[in-house]
C-alpha cells in the first residue's frame, strides 16, 4: 500500500535510539524527508547517518533538550528551515523514573511533567498553524499502556501520559475542520532500552532477576511475547499518512493484546 507519505517531511523526536529511531526510519522508508532529535549530538547524528543509509530519505537531526521551553521551538524551527514545512509531528520522549508514590520529590514531578506533557505542548504550538494554513496536518504523541491501563509502580507515567490523552483528544475536534489530526499511539512492552531499565529497577526493588521481570510481562500478554520496535512504527506509519486523513482523536494501542478494556 502506498501510504502517501513521498513528498511530506516530519519532525520525530526521540528518535536516538528504540520506539523515536524505529519510527523515523518507518517514515523515511515511505518516502518522507525526516528531522530526528534528541539529547546527544553524537548518538542522534548517528541515527541520522544509519536512517538516511538504510532508507535513502533525506534526513536532518538536531539536538534538543524538550524539557525546556525553548529547545522544543529551536527543534521546530530547525526542522522548518531544513527540510522547508513540517507536514508530521510525532512527539516521543523517555518514560520517567519508576516507583511508588513516597520515592518521587516534588522534582521528580516536575521534570516529568516538563518532559512527558509540556514538550508535547509546546512542539504542538510551534508546529501547529503552518499546518492549519495549509490544511494539512499530523500530530502523533507517543504515549504508554499506561494511559487505558494504569501499571502499578507507574504512577508518574500513570498520570503524566493521561494529561498527553486529554490533551490530544481535545487539539483533535479544534484542528480537525483544517485537515489537521492528532492521535496518540500507545506502545505496549516493546523491546526497547527503555523497558531494559524498568526490567533493572524492578529486579533491585524486588530482588527477582531481569529475566524474571520479563518473564512476568510476556505472561501478562495474551501474544506471549514482547512487542518489536518496527511493529510499532507500521502502525505509526500508517496513522501519520495520507490513507489515515479520517482517524483523529483516537489512542490506538500495539501491545499484544495486553490492555484488557473495551475502549
Amino acid at each position: 500500500m502506498d501510504l502517501g507519505l513521498k513528498g511530506r517531511t516530519a519532525l520525530v523526536c526521540g528518535a536516538s535510539q528504540g520506539l523515536g529511531y524505529a519510527i523515523a526510519e518507518a517514515v523515511a522508508a515511505e518516502g518522507a524527508a525526516v528531522t530526528i532529535c534528541s539529547r546527544s549530538e553524537e548518538r542522534i547524528e548517528r541515527a541520522r547517518h544509519a536512517i538516511a543509509e538504510a532508507t535513502g530519505a533525506k534526513v536532518i537531526a538536531v539536538a534538543a533538550n524538550l524539557t525546556d521551553p525553548t529547545d522544543a521551538v529551536r527543534a521546530v524551527e530547525f526542522a522548518r528551515e531544513g527540510l522547508g514545512s513540517i507536514d508530521i509531528l510525532v512527539t516521543n520522549t523517555g518514560g520517567p523514573p519508576s516507583g511508588p508514590f513516597e520515592d518521587h520529590t516534588a522534582e521528580d514531578w516536575r521534570i516529568a511533567i516538563a518532559q512527558n506533557l509540556e514538550s508535547v505542548i509546546n512542539l504542538s504550538r510551534a508546529a501547529l498553524p503552518e499546518m492549519k494554513e495549509r490544511r494539512w496536518g499530523r500530530i502523533l504523541n507517543v504515549t504508554s499502556i499506561t494511559v487505558k491501563q494504569p501499571v502499578e509502580g507507574l504512577i508518574l507515567s500513570n498520570a503524566v501520559r493521561a494529561g498527553v490523552t486529554g490533551f490530544a483528544k481535545t487539539l483533535s475536534n479544534e484542528t480537525a475542520p483544517f485537515g489537521v489530526t492528532v492521535n496518540c499511539l500507545i506502545p505496549g512492552y516493546t523491546r526497547t532500552e527503555r523497558l531494559v531499565d524498568l526490567a533493572e529497577a524492578i529486579s533491585r526493588r524486588t530482588g527477582e532477576s531481569v529475566a524474571d521481570a520479563y518473564a512476568g510481562w510476556e505472561s501478562e500478554i495474551p501474544m506471549g511475547r514482547l512487542g518489536e520496535p518496527e511493529e510499532l512504527a507500521a502502525m505509526a506509519a500508517f496513522l501519520v499518512s495520507e490513507k489515515a486523513a479520517y482517524i483523529t482523536g483516537q489512542s490506538v494501542a500495539v501491545d499484544g493484546g495486553w490492555i484488557r478494556g473495551l475502549f
